[in-house]
């Protein structure tokens, strides 16, 4: 099996082949085409949150199980954001939306830039090289983080506003495809080809990838490899709460367990799609956003348990992952 997928296109195809898949087994054309969709959209929204811990996962070898508390967080800042600013929101003026949503956006991205930051400084370097110590710190401090919010915010669910112009739908055919699932598609792209290109064609991606071989030879040229690794798992906050506040506007009502809630998909993501590395984590967000949608038509009762199945069929044919990052 694993000689004809790679001499078919190699892995990067397996979402092509569980769409046709899918596409047999619906059978209704309009139907498949709204599902693909909202799977490609739900893929990129899970893949900005499991970026960030794949890059610190796969690079820094850190198990942080409180990467969800950054997407809960970033969703109730993007939601309060949002929620201060609906009347630009429902303004008819698309301009006004749009800087209402950027603003929403970057308030998520800032706070999980600063919350970063203290919780590598704070809770994670203190257990550095030392895994189980590294779990428990870390689900103390997502346990603490969902109080957190439960006091600022309430324990009542929240309502996120979406900016007009992402409201509705368009028709392609007899399928209706929410607009805000397009943008989302959108958005999780540019910010993929963003991170490709930082690790792969800038200085400090190179500094970066050096520095998890061979801490010491970076360290004597001269280079302060903590310093790169914190701007590491800054990035990988920012992502975090970049997906948890578009997760906020995909689900329109949100609670303080939302990270609780996502940490699993999120280290399924990262663990099928290979540690530390950005194109294993696009391809696995968009194989169990694809599975999850179409297994959840077909067959509701086993939605839940579609992705663990996925996990499993995969690791048995490749432990490492889909696409692990060499090292």
């Amino acid at each position: 099996m694993s000689g004809w997928v790679e001499k078919a296109g190699g892995v990067f195809l397996l979402p092509v082949l569980i769409a046709a898949v899918g596409f047999v087994l619906i059978g209704t054309p309009s139907s498949w085409l709204t599902l693909t969709v909202a799977g490609l959209s739900m893929g990129m929204m899970v893949f900005l949150m499991a970026s960030g811990l794949s890059l610190v996962f796969g690079l820094m070898d850190v198990l942080n199980f409180g990467h969800s508390a950054f997407v809960s967080f970033g969703a109730f800042v993007a939601a309060s954001v949002l929620a201060a600013m609906s009347g630009w929101l429902g303004s008819e003026s698309w301009v006004l939306n749009l800087i209402a949503l950027v603003l929403a956006l970057m308030a998520a991205v800032g706070f999980g830039l600063v919350a970063g930051w203290f919780f590598e400084r704070v809770i994670v370097k203190p257990v550095y090289d030392d895994h189980l110590r590294q779990i428990l710190i870390t689900m103390g401090a997502l346990i603490v983080a969902e109080q957190i919010i439960l006091t600022t915010w309430g324990g009542t669910p929240m309502n996120v506003p979406r900016p007009r112009f992402l409201e509705g739908s368009v028709l392609i055919g007899d399928s209706s495809i929410e607009i805000y699932r397009i943008f989302a598609f959108i958005l999780g792209a540019l910010v993929y080809l963003g991170l490709f290109w930082l690790l792969n064609s800038t200085r400090l991606g190179l500094l970066i990838r050096a520095g998890v071989e061979n801490r010491e030879m970076v360290e004597a040229m001269g280079f302060r490899i903590d310093r790169l690794f914190v701007g590491v798992f800054m990035l990988g906050s920012a992502l975090a709460a970049l997906g948890g506040a578009m997760w906020a506007g995909y689900q329109a009502l949100i609670t303080p367990a939302l990270g609780a809630e996502m940490l699993v998909v999120v280290f399924i993501v990262v663990i099928i799609g290979g540690l530390g590395s950005i194109q294993g984590t696009l391809l696995g967000a968009l194989i169990v956003g694809l599975t999850q949608n179409y297994v959840g038509f077909l067959a509701p009762k086993l939605a839940l348990a579609s992705n663990m199945i996925l996990m499993m069929i995969i690791l048995l044919w490749r432990p490492s992952g889909l696409k692990p990052a060499v090292k």
